[in-house]
């Protein structure tokens, strides 16, 4: 397991040898909700509790939760990559935003798990 899932938020897993501890943090969002613990198990405890009391703050102060990858981002490249893509998706006849999605599609779906 590489990163913690609970709630849709996901998390981070991390080793410090100086404290001899695992600690995280929720990944994707603005703010910092970190966690921690001394085993596996307690780090999954803590990753769980901290978005819980995230929530629950959250309902108390009457405000949106933030949640993580929404499926929007923008992306910055130079112009002539732009144009490039740009051109290779009309005479795909897609639209840029598809052949953006499948080509980090394709990316992603090459890496191990």
């Amino acid at each position: 397991m590489k990163y913690l899932e609970y709630k849709g938020y996901t998390g981070s897993i991390e080793y410090s040898p100086e404290d001899s501890l695992l600690y995280g943090r929720v990944l994707g969002i603005r703010g910092l909700i970190s966690y921690e613990g001394e085993t596996g198990k307690l780090l999954e405890e803590g990753f769980r509790e901290a978005i819980d009391a995230y929530l629950d703050d959250c309902k108390k102060e009457g405000k949106r939760p933030e949640m993580p990858f929404k499926g929007s981002f923008n992306v910055r490249i130079p112009a002539t990559l732009h144009q490039s893509a740009a051109i290779l998706a009309m005479e795909a006849k897609t639209s840029l935003n598809n052949f953006v999605a499948e080509a980090i599609r394709y990316r992603v779906d090459k890496e191990p798990a």
